[in-house]
């Protein structure tokens, strides 16, 4: 390697694009080639990184293979970047496998870091969670190490782990301080701002207030039976009910649990679980079916029963029933709360972070688009979505924060 290359990495590895550009610009080898990848990559041309970094896999020899290993880690931490989750894993998993033979540790394990992090965007937990319980971080250098810690605090968070959280952002603060790269202490402080955002909001006997995540956790771990607005469940006793994929019965369970200790009246309970402000004898009839099944689902934990007016919710162990809200409600909130990380979002990366179709995506973007809220650039394929954060609107339950390109 000459002494050019060796400067553009040294400059690359110290948060340098610009100095690594000033040695290997006007270079078409292939070693330059992939710097000036990672070089574009660092200063946010993502497109342009990636064509360098392709070329450069192309322009090495079959020989070469462990050159074109990391090529194809650098590609894949780019597509990351750029929100491109549809990429090949397998592509990845043979790089990794192919440095990991020729001994270079510390890229393999990089590579396992970056598929643990694609993992941990379309919510694949456990998947994420062996992958990084698999990976020896110590090769890491502290750049990597940074991003690394910051994948587990984003587990951690998404588990409601707390302290697991801190202890991780802990780490990772210390890594990107012996890095002294200040894009990823920014990184660092970022995450720990989300940290300390609300998660949720408690709503109780007619009152509501903000909660932080260790709030969220410590709600969760208590003996009140919750409606959990956050992930449409019901929980109590050590029981979790999920009532995601029937949307009357939880609207009527959170309805319910608004009202409690008292009742809500029939009215209110229609306006909520169908949409109707009129109401008639069928809307009631159809009522009690819907009361009847969440009675059904609902009957280890509480009972729902028929008042002069309306309905009340009865828990047959707990002494208090509260509600977990996200802490901004609205019309495709799941949406904005991916693009609230401040990154280009491609929607069939959207669709498949949150796990609809791409029509759906497409139609809830439109949406926005023409409320204002959200932004695009490009065409076809190559066309990205973005919004700035929203003032209050934390990702902790769907996402961690974005992770720096190394």
């Amino acid at each position: 390697m000459d002494s050019l290359i060796t400067a553009a990495a040294r400059a690359l590895a110290a948060g340098d694009p610009l100095g690594a550009l000033q040695r290997v610009a006007l270079r078409d080898d292939a070693p330059a080639l992939a710097l000036r990848g990672i070089a574009m990559a660092q200063l946010g041309d993502l497109v342009r990184a990636k064509a360098l970094l392709r070329s450069a896999a192309r322009a090495f020899g079959p020989q070469e293979a462990v050159a074109r290993a990391r090529c194809v880690v650098a590609e894949a931490e780019v597509a990351l970047a750029s929100r491109e989750l549809g990429w090949p894993a397998k592509a990845l998993d043979a790089a990794r496998t192919t440095l990991e033979g020729h001994g270079d540790r510390a890229n393999a394990a990089h590579a396992g870091y970056l598929e643990a992090r694609r993992l941990l965007l379309i919510g694949r937990l456990d998947e994420a969670e062996r992958r990084l319980a698999a990976l020896d971080s110590a090769p890491l250098p502290p750049a990597s190490r940074t991003g690394h810690e910051l994948v587990v605090a984003g587990i951690a968070m998404r588990r409601l782990r707390t302290k697991a959280a801190r202890a991780a952002l802990a780490r990772a603060e210390r890594a990107a301080r012996h890095a002294r790269i200040p894009a990823l202490t920014a990184e660092v402080e970022s995450a720990l701002l989300v940290l300390n955002a609300p998660a949720a909001r408690l709503i109780a006997r007619g009152e509501e207030r903000p909660l932080l995540l260790e709030e969220v956790e410590a709600v969760l771990a208590s003996k009140a039976f919750v409606v959990d607005a956050c992930r449409y469940v019901v929980r109590g006793a050590g029981t979790v009910i999920s009532l995601a994929s029937r949307p009357v019965l939880f609207a009527l369970a959170r309805a319910l649990g608004e009202a409690w200790p008292g009742d809500a009246a029939r009215e209110t309970l229609i306006a909520r679980a169908f949409g109707s402000k009129l109401h008639d004898e069928s809307h009631r009839a159809r009522l009690r079916v819907e009361v009847g099944r969440l009675r059904a689902v609902l009957r280890t934990l509480a009972d729902v029963s028929a008042t002069k007016r309306g309905f009340v919710l009865a828990p047959r162990r707990a002494r208090e029933v509260v509600v977990l809200a996200l802490p901004v409600e609205e019309e495709h909130a799941a949406v904005l709360a991916l693009l609230a990380d401040g990154e280009s979002w491609s929607s069939s990366a959207l669709a498949l972070a949150l796990g609809t179709s791409q029509r759906s995506v497409q139609r809830a973007l439109h949406s926005l688009a023409t409320a204002g809220k959200v932004q695009s650039f490009g065409r076809g394929r190559a066309r990205r979505w973005m919004t700035p954060p929203v003032p209050g609107f934390t990702t902790t339950l769907y996402l961690p924060p974005p992770l720096p390109i190394d």
